[in-house]
């Protein structure tokens, strides 16, 4: 006869570089196509500070509702933190500006799509703004990611 046993206590797993490396194939993945659309640089040309910071936010609550909401199997208490704030969800939020950021870089999106504007503080505030847009896709890329593969 087998003996009953009380299930041990689930311990937390730690976020490890292969949670960020997922987080980074899909923050990437759905921020390419984002990132050299004229229409997104022309949008965040019209888009005032208010709307950018509403646009962080929005990426902020995608991120952590994927995260944290979303995955029923994750609780935020197990995660590792750094002031307050799990790990998971500062890589999350990294990788989903971040992967945004260099890819505009890299496909130097904002000398072909701003060349009209005339001082350099405009083209890295509408830089910033159209990052903003596309950390929206890249997060739930990121996120996903994240949520699917994480075992």
């Amino acid at each position: 006869m087998v003996k009953w046993r009380p299930p041990r206590p689930r311990r937390p797993r730690g976020f490890r570089l292969a949670d960020s490396a997922q987080q980074i194939v899909g923050g990437f993945l759905l921020a390419g196509p984002f990132v050299v659309t004229e229409e997104v640089w022309v949008l965040a040309s019209n888009m005032s500070i208010w709307h950018a910071l509403g646009t962080v936010t929005v990426v902020f609550a995608i991120g952590y509702a994927t995260l944290y909401k979303a995955d029923t199997t994750r609780d935020i208490d197990d995660e590792q933190e750094i002031a307050g704030i799990p790990v998971r969800f500062i890589s999350l939020m990294v990788v989903s500006f971040g992967a945004v950021a260099i890819l505009a870089i890299l496909f130097d999106a904002p000398n072909t799509f701003l060349g009209g504007l005339e001082t350099r503080r405009e083209v890295v505030l509408v830089t910033c703004k159209a990052i903003s847009v596309g950390a929206i896709f890249s997060v739930v890329g990121a996120a996903t990611a994240d949520s699917v593969f994480a075992k």
